[in-house]
């Protein structure tokens, strides 16, 4: 008669655990939702998994010491979401059971010896959004569907698709990408893939990473690949493409662009490389480019690094004098037969193997061939090991003690420039809002060596330190492989990756060597089957007592007064934040994150996770918004999706704080540009710009949102500027809903801003849309005038007036225009906006447009002055000038 836990067959080498820490370990798998990562667990799964049918997450990653084929009886664990395998052992084919998981969101089997064809049944999985197959043996074509077998290509909701250093072969068929209009990432790098690249790649407007390098691709690259707006990176090296150099133009949003080692057509550096403002690196070896490279492109704002070598460029090399300092420019192995500014430039420059580097010009610096092994910055934020007693490792916060460690490997990255600190702070900073976001026992995280390996993907070491105490114990460790895995966080400037995981050393301050690994399997039997009935009661219970407290306990309007606050708020789509996180993002609500301050309180800037800044308004005791404005700001933002409307993010509503969390706007408000407080200046065809993006917003809540919105307080410091200087309309706390009963006006208590505030409303008490649309001509006049809407007791609108009506005098117009803008006979369409202004501010609200009329008359001044505007942009210093293509 065996042991119930001989019948799991824990088994354990003969100087193994005791029977306590096994059990301990058995229950601690039920209670933390089967996360095993990193618990050095080695041996084999056996048909009897599919005992836990009750799972809805298995992690086993990083355990090299679990091996074996995969049971095919892992398919009848039907309420599966979340299966990860990545670092493992396992071999032989993935089972075509797979496909019954039909719950799966996220599937990574990547980095085992997994071999085979990849199931035609992973096509059923219609809910799946996360795909890794890399790093396999896996062989034979990337199915598609056909009338007998599902494919890949109906995976509706997938976003991931990773299927990077394998064996694939065939070529990519078009009906792959028919239907996958969510995909982000197509990772199929280093396979045996052939034939065309298929036109319906392009289609997938949502892809932000596409690497297909180190194939046997041919033929012409799609000439629609430039539809990829949202596009970050473009992996096409190492292949047999032939045809013209691509045309990219349009891709804005690409960073990276990798085409090197194909057989195009002999061209000259393609001119859309000026159109494209945010490369960072362009890599163009031996791709046939012949002529001169355009000084032009060498002052691309954001770019680091450009690689031209081997290809037949010739002539007198000239980089200009607008050059990022920090370029590093290599056209090694060309014709290159002079150097304009061969002496006194200030970047890297490689020209070895021209004709220029012959002869006397030999020893110049430019001529000699870098030799550098590893060309990557050498971090050391994480302290040497000795500086600590017992093998310690002292922390970034001077911290003793084991951390975890392990290595990241990125598919992508956005940038080349490995000297520039702030990419591995970012990640720092990133890696660390999420295990402070998960709540995990960590002191700090630092990235440390990194490197490029030989499939071009970026390796960092990771060193994940625990908090106020010497070691993780396992369900910190686990947990900690199982976020870095998963993923679920923003990292700026890096694609996806793959976490490989050290053996952690000590768990519960127990060296590692005191004992073996432990072997885990699953047999078949009655007592089996016994236990998880147990376990599975016992863990149901504890997760429905858990799922109580933990719902009251978060319940963001546990503490809501209906009395004093009217009725909870009803919301969609924002997210609840407890105040310590709050506290945390802010530090602590410091002085140096403090970016504004008003009636309301102060206004902090935050760092929630990579990439998502952002700004927190905090009330303060005795602030004019009280409860009711705080629940009508919520709400409304909540059901508020537009361009040009600032966009919610999440609030905080506990330990009596009222604090709203918006997206950060980093160019502050349009009454700072204008008062010059913001450092720079707007010219005529941005002022129209920022007016046409502010009356959209409005536009948007007056006769789009449901039910319409009143916003009750605009004012130009009210409209914020993004990076490009795109306006967004913000601050809804004194907002009105307009609904279907109240027959165009709402009666309602005076508020507003002084000097913007609409005269009728004033008087009569009765709120209109009209109201904002006199509110928003006001915002006009200070466009045209730079001046606040009351200076020296005078009203922009009686000054603006009186300087129209008096034609006799054309100076006293240029004198109430902004001095910017003078002298206005250059501002085309100035009269009609002007006129539009004025009639905004009619005193008759019947009298004003609509903010529809307003937005298509501002269209058709843009339209008139379209000549000028295409030919003065480019004046205004960084700022991208294709938005004019955008303005209509």
């Amino acid at each position: 008669m065996y042991h119930p836990i001989g019948m799991v067959q824990i088994l354990v080498g003969t100087t193994g655990m005791g029977l306590n820490a096994l059990i301990h370990m058995w229950f601690q798998f039920i209670h933390n939702c089967r996360k095993l990562s990193s618990m050095s667990l080695s041996g084999r799964l056996s048909g009897g998994i599919d005992g836990l049918s009750w799972l809805n997450t298995l992690d086993l990653s990083n355990n090299i010491g679990l091996k074996g084929t995969l049971p095919s009886s892992i398919g009848k664990l039907k309420k599966l979401r979340i299966l990860m395998l990545v670092g493992c052992s396992f071999f032989g084919p993935i089972p075509d059971s797979i496909g019954s998981l039909q719950r799966l969101v996220y599937l990574s089997l990547a980095s085992n010896s997994f071999n085979g064809s990849i199931p035609h049944s992973i096509g059923n999985l219609s809910t799946l959004s996360w795909l890794d197959l890399s790093d396999n043996e896996l062989t034979g074509t990337i199915p598609v569907s056909n009338h007998m077998q599902p494919g890949l290509d109906q995976l509706f909701s997938l976003e991931h698709f990773h299927l990077a250093k394998n064996k694939l072969s065939g070529t990519i068929l078009p009906e792959l990408f028919n239907h996958l209009v969510m995909l982000k990432h197509v990772i199929l790098d280093h396979n045996q893939l052939s034939g065309e690249i298929p036109q319906t790649l392009g289609l997938v407007q949502t892809l932000e990473v596409v690497r297909l390098d180190s194939n046997l691709l041919n033929g012409s690259i799609p000439d629609n690949l430039n539809n990829l707006m949202n596009l970050h990176e473009l992996y096409l090296s190492i292949n047999i493409l032939t045809g013209p150099t691509p045309n990219l133009t349009g891709m804005n949003n690409l960073y990276y662009l990798e085409l090197s080692n194909n057989s195009f057509n002999a061209s000259e550096v393609p001119p859309w490389f000026l159109s494209l403002l945010s490369l960072t690196t362009i890599y163009m070896v031996n791709t046939n480019l012949k002529g001169s490279i355009p000084p032009d492109v060498l002052s691309l704002p954001q770019l680091e690094t450009i690689v031209l070598s081997n290809n037949n460029l010739y002539g007198t090399l000239d980089i200009g004098s607008n050059y990022n300092k920090n370029l590093t420019l290599d056209l090694q192995n060309n014709f290159i037969s002079d150097f304009k500014q061969g002496t006194g430039y200030n970047m890297e420059i490689m020209l070895s193997g021209n004709p220029i580097c012959r002869g006397n010009k030999a020893t110049e610096k430019y001529c000699f061939i870098q030799k550098n092994n590893n060309p990557l910055l050498s971090l050391n934020s994480c302290s040497a090991a000795q500086d600590c007693d017992s093998g310690k490792i002292r922390s970034p916060t001077c911290m003793c003690s084991y951390p975890q460690t392990g290595t990241l490997h990125f598919f992508s990255y956005s940038f080349s420039n490995f000297e520039n600190w702030t990419y591995y702070t970012t990640l720092d900073d990133s890696l660390m809002s999420a295990f402070l976001s998960s709540e995990l026992p960590v002191d700090s995280v630092c990235v440390t060596d990194p490197t490029i390996d030989v499939y071009s993907y970026l390796q960092f070491r990771v060193k994940v330190c625990p908090f106020r105490k010497d070691t993780f114990n396992r369900t910190e460790v686990s947990d900690i492989g199982f976020l870095l895995n998963y993923q679920d966080f923003p990292l700026q400037q890096y694609g996806p990756y793959l976490y490989i995981a050290d053996d952690y050393c000590c768990f519960g301050g127990v060296n590692k060597s005191s004992h073996t690994s432990i072997i885990v399997g699953v047999s078949v039997g009655a007592s089996v089957l016994f236990m998880l009935i147990v376990c599975s009661a016992i863990y149901a219970f504890l997760q429905r007592s858990r799922a109580k407290r933990a719902t009251k306990k978060s319940d963001p309007f546990a503490s809501w007064d209906g009395d004093k606050s009217g009725s909870i708020p009803q919301l969609k789509g924002v997210r609840w934040f407890s105040f310590e996180m709050i506290r945390k993002c802010t530090d602590n609500f410091s002085d140096t994150n403090c970016i504004g301050y008003g009636g309301y309180g102060k206004v902090y800037r935050g760092l929630l996770a990579p990439g998502e800044l952002v700004a927190i308004k905090r009330a303060q005791q005795g602030s004019l918004q009280g409860a009711l404005e705080f629940k009508t700001e919520i709400e409304l933002l909540s059901r508020i999706h537009h361009k040009n409307v600032v966009n919610l993010v999440g609030f905080c509503y506990e330990q009596g704080e009222q604090m709203l969390v918006y997206e950060y706007i980093p160019n502050g408000t349009l009454r700072e540009s204008l008062s010059g407080k913001s450092g720079f200046q707007l010219n005529w065809t941005r002022r129209l710009k920022i007016a046409l993006d502010a009356a959209r917003g409005l536009a948007y809540l007056h006769e789009l949102a449901d039910p319409p919105i009143i916003h009750r307080d605009v004012k130009s410091s009210n409209i914020l500027l993004d990076d490009n200087l795109n306006a967004e309309v913000a601050d809804f706390g004194i907002s009105k809903l307009l609904g279907d009963s109240d027959k165009g006006h709402v009666s309602t208590q005076v508020k507003g801003t002084f000097g913007y505030l609409d005269p009728e409303y004033y008087m009569t008490q009765q709120l209109t849309d009209r109201s904002d649309v006199y509110s928003f001509g006001v915002v006009l006049l200070e466009l045209i005038t730079a001046k606040p809407p009351i200076e020296r007791g005078n009203h922009i609108v009686k000054v603006v007036s009186e300087a129209m009506d008096d034609q006799s005098n054309s100076r006293k117009l240029d004198q109430v225009i902004d001095v910017i803008l003078t002298p206005c006979t250059n501002l085309k369409g100035l009269q009609k906006f002007m006129n539009l202004a004025m009639s905004c501010v009619r005193e008759s609200a019947a009298e004003r447009p609509s903010m529809g009329e307003v937005v298509r008359e501002i269209e058709n001044i843009i339209q008139m002055a379209e000549e000028v505007l295409f030919t003065s942009s480019s004046s205004f210093d960084g700022i991208d000038d294709s938005w004019n293509s955008n303005l209509l």
